[in-house]
């Protein structure tokens, strides 16, 4: 199972983005998916994340607020909205899966499946 990530690009400090994740050839409703992030010369740390049904939702205190994770069901895709970016918001990011049943101690845990990363980097 092969993740892919989009819509990452140049923006300027205080404007948005919204990333997309899809599953080729897969139903992303039948996976619980979530965004991470990796920033220059630091660790991946978790961003957001949304259950197989999409009722719940998780989000990085970091990005509280600001982000917001949605299914688009018809485009059998997960995004993630991001408003307000910050240049510490500037990071590779990554969407990863976990298939319907999976169980995880903790959400930040999640990705049996990765895709490679989608660039986002915010100017002052």
């Amino acid at each position: 199972v092969q993740l892919q990530a989009s819509g990452g690009g140049l923006v300027q400090t205080g404007g948005s983005l919204r990333l997309s994740c899809t599953i080729p050839e897969r139903t992303i409703s039948d996976f619980a998916v979530g965004w991470f992030r990796q920033a220059p010369g630091k660790e991946r740390e978790f961003v957001a994340a949304i259950g197989w049904s999409g009722g719940s939702t998780f989000y990085a205190d970091l990005i509280k607020g600001r982000f917001t994770i949605s299914r688009d069901n018809a485009k059998n895709t997960v995004d993630l909205q991001m408003n307000n970016l910050q240049r510490a918001d500037t990071a590779v990011y990554y969407c990863a899966a976990d298939p319907r049943g999976r169980k995880r101690g903790a959400i930040e845990d999640m990705g049996d499946y990765w895709g490679k990363g989608t660039l986002v980097t915010v100017s002052s």
